[in-house]
């Protein structure tokens, strides 16, 4: 692999970390941990599910934490943000959290989750070293709750929000806005998370459905996302630095008296890209490494692990991918790639 250059300075990628051709790199890890949902939204899975990867196929708690284990102490990943699928579903799920947390070089760790199920098990996923949950919720309507999840379980999802709470966990909740279903009452829910100090990200829908119904002339845009806050309130960007995160920050104040209520942030992944500044990289719940959400190529790490390679060869095998990560959204061209594995399978 040849040298590339990192913040002006040339490197190489066999000592740099996980670097790839434009000089990105990775320091935030996303681990998918299942498949499986217990929700079927519209924009993510089909009503009727699809067909999961069986259990021995997935990678085990002490294979998770090998290559976490790998990815902070030889490439410097400070952060492991565990995903699926429902990540919840994972009956070791607090075994995950604690052998991570107990590593010598144990990375900042959060959960994406539906938080279905959240309320029995938020306090001992805060005690084995989980810290912030990022929660997907669209809505806080019953009945459109039930029309984008095709599930009845909002009232699931708001108690594992206020026992996330409670057992001191930072809550972000994430919220993809659906044109004439829930972007009119886009106002309604930042108020409802400012009010009980959850910090809101709007994330604009991507083509990571199976069906491959998406399109892009019926997705909310970022620039429709603040014009519908604008009725109720002012958003100023935040003058703090991004460093990559994907979430661009606004601090909120009430339109009519002035008072300042929070933060939200707004994800254009589409139409706003910030592929230059990604600073990521994936595993599937199955064991591959996946260097970008949009494209299909994917290195297999479990296989191999289970083989009984050593920690250097799977390092060399992770660098390697990370080294071909695509320019942005999945191609070095300037085209979309619509991915042949939907969200679920990918890990968020």
């Amino acid at each position: 692999m040849a040298p590339a250059t990192l913040l002006g300075t040339t490197v190489d990628p066999a000592s740099a970390g996980l670097v790839d051709r434009f000089g990105r790199r990775a320091i935030d890890l996303r681990v998918s941990l299942t498949e499986r949902c217990n929700l079927r939204c519209t924009y993510c899975m089909p009503a009727a599910g699809l067909p999961f990867a069986p259990d021995d196929a997935l990678m085990t708690a002490a294979e998770i934490e090998r290559l976490v284990r790998i990815g902070s102490s030889r490439f410097g990943v400070r952060k492991v943000r565990f995903t699926g699928g429902e990540p919840m579903l994972r009956h070791d799920l607090v075994d995950v959290i604690a052998r991570c947390a107990a590593l010598p070089d144990a990375p900042e760790l959060s959960l994406t989750t539906n938080a279905i199920g959240l309320a029995h098990r938020a306090q001992a996923l805060y005690n084995a070293g989980l810290r912030r949950v990022n929660v997907s919720l669209d809505t806080v309507d019953p009945d459109v709750f039930t029309t984008v999840t095709r599930r009845p379980f909002l009232d699931k999802v708001i108690a594992g929000l206020s026992a996330a709470h409670d057992a001191g966990l930072d809550i972000k909740v994430n919220a993809v806005l659906l044109r004439g279903i829930n972007d009119e009452a886009a106002p309604e829910l930042l108020r409802w998370c400012l009010d009980r100090g959850y910090e809101l990200r709007f994330i604009e829908q991507m083509p990571l459905d199976p069906d491959h119904a998406w399109d892009r002339t019926e997705m909310v845009t970022a620039a429709e996302t603040r014009a519908l806050l604008a009725s109720s309130f002012v958003l100023t960007p935040d003058e703090a630095p991004r460093d990559g995160a994907p979430a661009e920050r606004y601090r909120v104040q009430d339109a009519r008296s002035g008072a300042s209520l929070g933060t939200v942030g707004i994800i254009a992944s589409i139409t706003e890209s910030f592929c230059a500044d990604c600073t990521r990289t994936r595993l599937t719940a199955d064991g591959n490494v996946r260097s970008c959400l949009f494209s299909d190529a994917e290195t297999d790490v479990l296989g191999p692990m289970r083989a009984g390679v050593s920690d250097d060869d799977l390092a060399e095998l992770w660098r390697r991918a990370m080294w071909a990560k695509p320019r942005d959204h999945g191609d070095d061209s300037d085209e979309l790639v619509h991915p042949t594995r939907g969200m679920s399978a990918i890990g968020g």
